[in-house]
């Protein structure tokens, strides 16, 4: 299976719009259903408008009713892994920190973690919870509050 999401994330990596910085990202999001979502960066003369590819195929996924992910490949046109910004880590997260990421390079190599691993400690929110929002790093140690 990662072989298909490393093909599809490919794939859509040729859809990329990065006429500024040319940095194609292409990604393929596997759902506990066994569907796969694509996105690519799409990126705007106002940088802050950008959408990652990661967040574009998980904004894919939800549109279509999706809310459980396994897995996602992440594809660009560099020599490196290609790992998920900050942002994509968190917006993972918000989907369960158990998400394997497989990041690969223009090589056919890749290297896997889970997103928690990425992220340890990323931000969640508990519906049921007394406190509005929580770090999800048990190994804090200083719990002194001044």
């Amino acid at each position: 299976m990662i072989q298909e999401l490393i093909k599809v994330a490919l794939a859509a990596r040729e859809r990329a719009y990065a006429p500024y910085s040319r940095f194609r990202v292409g990604a393929a999001l596997l759902t506990s259903g066994g569907e796969i979502y694509r996105g690519c960066n799409v990126e705007n003369a106002s940088y802050g408008l950008t959408c990652c590819a990661e967040r574009a195929a998980v904004f894919n996924a939800v549109v279509s009713g999706e809310r459980k992910f396994q897995a996602i490949a992440v594809v660009s046109d560099s020599d490196d892994f290609c790992t998920p910004c900050g942002a994509c880590r968190q917006v993972l997260a918000e989907f369960g920190g158990d998400i394997n990421v497989i990041m690969c390079n223009n090589k056919g190599e890749y290297a896997e973690c889970k997103v928690a691993e990425l992220l340890p400690g990323y931000f969640t929110l508990d519906p049921d919870a007394d406190k509005p929002g929580h770090c999800t790093n048990t190994d804090c140690t200083n719990t002194d509050r001044r």
